[in-house]
């Protein structure tokens, strides 16, 4: 009698099937299809609904700034009650109830644009609705994974995650152009409403256990996750620093970029570039952190944080759209090891009975002072020039990086 015997698995599929680990858990696996499913929808409803908006009677660059503000206002004022809800009953029920109310939003919206019934103030106030389910959704994201992994593959679920979100920012505003040149607004609208239909399903068939988290009043909630999240000097640190790199580097950026690429790099095309290789390495550093669990992730996170100056400071220095370009491919990557790696060592450090109201006030944190930035960067660039401003914003990120990592609890934090 003979024994058979199995060829051994060659080395390269090994390290693949080990980097593609967090995939082998159902309940991760179909969350990622349909968050990935939604993303993409958002990523096409930005073009779809800026357009709509420019077409309408009475529409423009001020109604297109009114819209998006609204929404972005929207998020803000609900994120720190979805953080208690989150903690209160359940990520999961949470985010479904917010991609329910965000699939109604959207929906509504498109029927309004495939009749042509749409107004401006029709658009802004379903914009509000989408606003709310997207700071409903936010804080449970954080709360949800660590339930759908074990804790080692927690950085290779956030890789993927954060993958399939610059996969979508790229793929998303192409797709809509596609279907504007061939069809309208309302049809771009329609498949984003769809895309939150993909993610209710995913989200309604995942069985997580219920959270037991003593309930208090509502201002009692917010006062002990406010006193959770500004015990951990490592967190507030981190948030405080990426509040100020929105207001003073990233909402500059994004305003002056497209100005100054009309006026030195050749327009709106060539700013088309810039972000596609920053998306195109957000992807490339996504797929790196697969399967990889570095000590002193935190750390890394934090210098990673530092790639964000690169196309900043090629734009400030008048390069050419060559240089601008090449100088946002390492800056996609720094923001996908940035926040792939920060969310893991949120969702290993944080006690579970607090992740959502922790998300909520480090991520109201992070991104309050975004519109702020985004308000103030032409006023300030027609006083003080948009390269000093640029310039300005490079030199406090990099010594607020070097600021950073001195604090002792962010290099100790995230160890293996």
């Amino acid at each position: 009698m003979t024994l058979r015997t199995h060829p051994p698995t060659p080395p390269g599929r090994q390290k693949t099937a080990h980097r593609l680990r967090a995939l082998r858990h159902s309940r991760f696996l179909r969350f990622l299809l349909g968050q990935t499913a939604s993303l993409l929808g958002s990523g096409m409803n930005t073009i779809g609904t800026t357009f709509a908006v420019l077409r309408m009677p009475g529409g423009g660059t001020d109604a297109v700034g009114l819209v998006m503000a609204v929404r972005i206002l929207a998020i803000l004022a609900v994120l720190l009650l979805g953080g208690v809800l989150t903690d209160r009953l359940g990520a999961r029920s949470v985010m479904l109830t917010a991609d329910l109310l965000r699939f109604a939003a959207q929906g509504a919206l498109a029927a309004l644009l495939l009749t042509g019934t749409a107004r401006i103030w029709e658009v802004a106030a379903l914009a509000v609705l989408l606003g709310i389910g997207e700071g409903g959704f936010g804080p449970g994201l954080s709360a949800l994974v660590p339930g759908l992994v074990p804790a080692q593959d927690l950085t290779d679920a956030n890789a993927l995650l954060q993958t399939a979100k610059a996969v979508a920012s790229i793929a998303g505003p192409g797709l809509a152009g596609l279907i504007l040149a061939v069809s309208g607004a309302g049809s771009v609208v329609a498949i984003d409403a769809a895309s939150y239909g993909v993610s209710v399903l995913a989200l309604a068939g995942l069985h997580l256990a219920q959270p037991t988290t003593p309930r208090r009043g509502l201002l009692s909630d917010l006062g002990h996750g406010w006193s959770e999240f500004t015990s951990r000097t490592w967190l507030w640190v981190s948030t405080v620093h990426l509040a100020l790199f929105n207001f003073l580097l990233w909402a500059p950026f994004l305003v002056l970029g497209p100005a100054l690429a009309q006026q030195r790099l050749g327009g709106a095309s060539s700013w088309g570039v810039v972000l596609a290789l920053y998306g195109t390495g957000s992807i490339g550093g996504g797929l790196a952190l697969l399967g990889r669990s570095p000590r002193r992730a935190l750390a890394w996170s934090m210098a990673a944080s530092a790639c964000w100056v690169l196309p900043a400071a090629a734009l400030a220095a008048r390069m050419p759209l060559a240089w601008v370009a090449a100088a946002a491919l390492p800056a996609g990557v720094g923001a996908a090891v940035c926040s792939t790696l920060l969310s893991a060592v949120t969702q290993r450090e944080i006690p579970a009975e607090v992740r959502g109201r922790t998300s909520a006030f480090s991520g109201l944190g992070a991104f309050a002072l975004g519109p702020l930035g985004l308000a103030l960067a032409g006023p300030v660039a027609g006083a003080a020039g948009a390269d000093h401003l640029l310039a300005f914003g490079v030199m406090w990120q990099l010594a607020a990086v070097a600021v950073v990592l001195a604090v002792p609890s962010v290099r100790r934090n995230g160890a293996a």
